[in-house]
């Protein structure tokens, strides 16, 4: 497969491949280049290399506004209606084989799983045969094999049946070899992964970021969730809830530079502004965090700690109003840019209304802020994108014990109150229904805690609330998204229905 084929397996490897067979004595070094014999000659090399099957998760921040402009959480916005025409297709289910943004988010994927797999492939010995051993290096594998299980299981659930490969990276040889696994069978794998991730991995780790025994319970969790195993559910996310974590009295600081990695923080993907970013070919690939700049206020003066961005994924009224009185959620996932300038005139705030789609709203959970950016200003955001939340564990827990085999809904309630509590600061907003009531507001809690986090498409998708809630769904064909057309034309892969 031409896009997955011509992956970089590390951003600092050049792998030339030669044709020796009319060389016989010929071996590469005699003209300097560079074979797999020099790599994983040592434990610093494979932990170098572990640390690079990291950097693609980074370069998935798109997934976060997808999953909320494809749904009723947000609409594209922008300055027109060709300003970022692949969110546009996205907002409008006008989606083509074209999007350049469902191609990133696949081509950063097979990265990853390419440096993955590469690792995979000298676990045991290095190129030049040799064992390499080390303490760490046991839990080094655990995180690989999480990421591996995190790349697929965006791959599936934003694509569907996806080629499916663990034992080695791929090689040109490969081209047009590899088709594409049922759902089913990429599931199995995830599973299979994060199960050996959790046997490895430790509890804690003193590294923000690093991948630890809860991150990969609570990502099993969740893809057990996605297929409806909600016993398992269940049971793979207690001892999450068991853990180290506690919700943030305050919900708003969980989205501050001062609130990364916090005490409720289960799994983050890390940002940094440190190394100053100039790259407008590679807009997602930075250290930085492009989705920050995407949904920020156009043209925004003044002395507010925010700063101006593009207004794109601005949320909905339809998600506005979903908020109960009394909801500290509200303002901090949909900011009334207008309410809050009324309500601040020391600041001297002046804005461009979002020219397209406009909402009057913006995420505020993900605004860019002042002094969070360095080098080219746009690209290079700090924001880390939380993905896994305890109060999301809290959630899907809840799902599960009120839908598994023997439903618990005394215990689901227990679990859906504590997030409601927080969110209203009593006890007065406490639901206690039961059975289907209860699922359903289950379902609209994650709207409420969830909202502009990237989880609302999916959420709709496998409770089968799609066609009901978003506008133009077409049921058989929206599930997933259509896989880029370099891969059909090259790959010889199936286009999904409809597309």
């Amino acid at each position: 497969m031409k896009n997955i084929k011509n992956i970089l397996y590390f951003l600092f490897i050049t792998m030339a491949f030669t044709s020796c067979s009319e060389w016989v004595d010929y071996s590469p070094k005699d003209d300097y280049r560079v074979t797999d014999q020099d790599y994983l000659k040592s434990s610093a090399d494979y932990q170098s290399m572990g640390v690079s099957v990291y950097s693609p998760i980074q370069w998935l921040n798109q997934l976060v506004p997808v999953g909320d402009i494809a749904s009723d959480n947000a609409v594209a916005g922008g300055e027109n209606a060709s300003d970022v025409l692949d969110f546009q297709n996205i907002d409008d289910f006008t989606l083509t084989a074209q999007n350049g943004t469902l191609a990133e988010l696949w081509k950063a994927s097979y990265e990853g799983i390419n440096r993955a797999n590469y690792l995979y492939q000298y676990k045991d010995k290095n190129p030049a045969g040799e064992v390499i051993s080390f303490p760490e290096k046991e839990a080094m594998y655990g995180e690989v094999a999480f990421l591996r299980a995190y790349y697929y299981f965006t791959l599936v659930k934003v694509f569907g049946n996806v080629p499916l490969f663990t034992d080695r990276k791929l090689g040109i040889a490969d081209s047009r070899t590899l088709k594409q696994a049922p759902k089913a069978d990429v599931y199995a794998q995830i599973e299979k992964d994060l199960t050996n991730a959790i046997a490895v991995l430790p509890s804690t780790d003193p590294k923000n970021g690093k991948i630890t025994k809860f991150a990969a319970q609570a990502l099993l969790g969740k893809v057990y969730l996605y297929q409806n195993k909600f016993d398992l559910v269940a049971g793979v996310l207690k001892s999450v809830i068991d853990g180290p974590y506690s919700l943030v009295s305050n919900f708003g600081d969980i989205f501050l530079q001062s609130g990364e990695n916090g005490a409720e923080a289960v799994f983050e993907i890390q940002y940094s502004n440190l190394s100053p970013y100039y790259n407008w070919g590679g807009v997602t690939r930075g250290q930085g965090n492009l989705a920050v700049q995407q949904c920020g206020i156009r043209g925004l003066t003044g002395n507010s700690p925010y700063a101006a961005g593009w207004s794109t994924n601005l949320p909905t009224q339809d998600l506005a109003n979903a908020y109960e009185a009394g909801d500290k959620r509200k303002e901090v996932t949909c900011l009334d840019i207008e309410a809050y300038k009324n309500a601040n005139p020391s600041f001297g705030i002046t804005y461009q209304v979002a020219p397209y789609k406009n909402t009057g709203l913006y995420n505020q959970k993900y605004l860019p802020r002042k002094g969070e950016s360095s080098g080219q200003i746009e690209l290079n955001y700090l924001n880390n994108q939380r993905i896994i939340r305890l109060s999301d564990v809290y959630l899907m827990y809840a799902e599960a014990l009120n839908r598994k085999a023997s439903p618990d809904d005394v215990n689901a309630q227990l679990y859906l109150n504590r997030v409601r509590q927080r969110a209203f600061g009593d006890n007065a907003h406490n639901i206690s229904a039961t059975g289907n009531t209860l699922k359903e507001a289950i379902w609209a809690e994650r709207r409420l805690e969830l909202g502009m986090e990237g989880d609302r498409f999916f959420d709709l998708v496998r409770t089968g609330q799609a066609a009901t809630k978003i506008r133009n769904f077409v049921v058989g064909k929206n599930e997933v998204f259509p896989i880029p057309q370099a891969e059909i034309e090259v790959s010889g892969l199936v286009q999904n229905a409809g597309y």
